[in-house]
This record gives structure tokens, C-alpha cells and sequence, in this order.
């Protein structure tokens, strides 16, 4: 087993978490999520998308939101961007990192971007080269790494693909997305080892769903990889809209307990980011999956009076 000693956790949550939500959320209340991200200590966060308002309405004020975030305590801002006229208002934003996007399947891809992965990778290159202007590193992450929901598992190999021509771009990292929860600690282990021999420089990173309830299962197993780099959502909010019964992300505070009670570090004030997935059901509107934000940690003591005694 390799030890993970410190873990560098992306909260996704205002990107991926609150895409799909019905509620339109506002600029402020968004950028007052982030602010407090940062300020629990939070070191990458996936701030918006600068994606068509026409496809996400629920992202069309990022550059307002961009504008609004306190660049000041040094958390990486990084932003999704589908195509090049995303990169150039990312650029404009100057957002710390710029994340592209494609699917391990055709099929997915299509329904996610209405392209062929072939042509995703190609629009890449225009990306790269946009960012790299700018002088902003880019993250390539691929959807659907684990099973896609119209075609079944995905090949090891067909990850290995994508990451070398991220590699060959110049990405300075990768992610393995379980955009549709049907990872599993095999598939997990198989994916790791095609994309370590293709792509030996890319950095890597794992970004799980909890569809089935094996969510944190397969965060246990790339740690035993060695994999230090995870994403997770503020209350386990989120799913794709475009895959059929994905449900939300793997929940923050849920990750950061389980990585607190095996020794490692995170960086993160675990009770602040509990507060901050309470609040964000208000902000939704409806109850989130999240466990820890609502029993509390392991250690936390109650006062006897306040319970009831058994009687008879």
C-alpha cells in the first residue's frame, strides 16, 4: 500500500453541484459559498463554467461570479471550459487554471457536447494554446472514465488514449470522472494502471460519484495507489444532466472526515465546511445526501440531560 500523508482536496460543488439545481441561485449567493470555501481552507475549487447559457443557465453569470471571489488567500480557482470562446472569457477572467472536458465514450460525448471524442481532443488543441498564451496551465478531465450508461464499461486502454494526447497537449494534469457512479475498486485500480503507463507525466486525480453507494469504497482504493488528488461537492450535490440516474457527487465533508480519521492532512477546518453544507440545503432548496453535516464527527459528545432514558 503506498501512504497518502496529505491530500489536495477540488471542491466542485459550485460548478458541478449547482448546475442541474431548478433553483437560478444568484451571483452573490454563489460567491459567498466560494468565499467561504476559501476561507475553511479549501485549495482548488471548481468555481464556475464558462459554457453556452443556453445549455447551463444556472452558469451563465460567471465572469460575475469570477469577479466577485477573494483572489487574496492564494486556493486555485479553476474553470471548466468547453471550447475556445470558453478559454478566452476564462482568460479574460484570469482564472488560475483552465479544465477541459471529454467523454471516454462516444456515445456520452455526443449526448454531453454533440461531438465525437475525436473532435473534442482536436478543439483542445486551440484551447492549449489559448490558455498557454495566457500563461494558464490546463487539466484535462474524462467523463464517464468508469462505465458509460449507453454503452457499458469503458477500456482501460481508451483512458490511456486520452490521457497521453492531454499529455502530448501539454495538460499539466488529469481526472478521472465516474460521471454516472459506476466505478468500482477494479475498474478504479484498471484505470489508474493504463493511464501511469500512457501518460507517465500527467498528474492524476479522482473525481467519484456515490450513484451506488461505493463512493468513498473507491476513494480508499486510490489512496492505496497513491492517488493524493480527489474532487468532491459541498452536501454530495450535483449529477450530469445529460446521463440517465446520475446521482450526486461524493460528498466534501464526508471525503475530508474519512481522510481526517486515517492521519491525513487536508488543510481543511472540517467544522467550517459542516456549516457550509448545511447551509447549502437552505440555499438549494431541498435535503442533501451529506452524512457528516448532519450526525456530526465521531467525537462529538452530547449532553445526557438531552436525551431521553429508557424506561420500564
Amino acid at each position: 500500500m503506498t501512504q497518502v500523508r496529505k491530500v489536495e482536496v477540488t471542491e466542485v460543488g459550485p460548478r458541478d453541484g449547482l448546475q442541474a439545481e431548478k433553483r437560478m441561485i444568484p451571483a452573490a449567493e454563489k460567491i459567498a459559498l466560494i468565499n467561504r470555501l476559501i476561507d475553511a481552507g479549501v485549495p482548488r475549487i471548481e468555481a464556475t463554467s464558462f459554457v453556452s447559457p443556453k445549455a447551463v443557465p444556472q452558469l451563465a453569470d460567471a465572469a460575475e461570479v469570477m469577479a466577485g471571489i477573494d483572489r487574496s488567500k492564494g486556493a486555485i480557482i479553476a474553470t471548466l471550459v468547453p471550447n475556445a470562446r470558453g478559454a478566452i472569457r476564462a482568460a479574460e477572467c484570469q482564472v488560475d487554471e483552465m479544465v477541459v472536458f471529454v467523454s471516454a465514450s462516444e456515445s456520452h460525448n455526443k449526448k454531453n457536447v454533440n461531438r465525437s471524442v475525436e473532435e473534442s481532443l482536436k478543439g483542445f488543441e486551440e484551447v492549449a494554446k489559448i490558455a498557454g498564451d495566457a500563461k494558464i496551465p490546463v487539466h484535462g478531465a474524462i467523463a464517464t472514465s468508469f462505465g458509460c450508461p449507453f454503452e457499458g464499461n469503458v477500456a482501460p486502454e481508451r483512458l490511456g488514449m486520452i490521457a497521453k494526447r492531454f499529455q502530448d497537449m501539454g495538460f499539466v494534469g488529469m481526472t478521472f470522472g465516474d460521471t454516472t457512479g459506476m466505478a468500482t475498486p477494479p475498474t478504479v485500480r484498471a484505470g489508474i494502471a493504463a493511464v501511469r503507463e500512457a501518460a507517465p507525466k500527467l498528474t492524476m486525480g479522482l473525481h467519484f460519484h456515490n450513484t451506488r453507494g461505493i463512493g468513498l469504497a473507491n476513494v480508499m482504493v486510490g489512496l492505496d495507489e497513491g492517488i493524493d488528488k480527489y474532487e468532491s461537492s459541498f452536501g454530495g450535490t450535483g449529477g450530469c444532466p445529460f446521463a440517465p440516474g446520475a446521482t450526486g457527487n461524493i460528498c466534501t465533508e464526508d471525503l475530508v472526515y474519512l481522510l481526517h480519521e486515517m492521519g491525513i492532512e487536508t488543510g481543511i477546518d472540517l467544522r467550517k465546511l459542516m456549516a457550509i453544507g448545511c447551509d447549502v440545503e437552505t440555499v438549494v432548496g431541498h435535503p442533501l445526501p451529506g452524512q457528516v453535516m448532519k450526525a456530526g464527527q465521531r467525537l462529538d459528545l452530547h449532553d445526557m440531560d438531552a436525551v431521553r432514558t429508557a424506561e420500564g
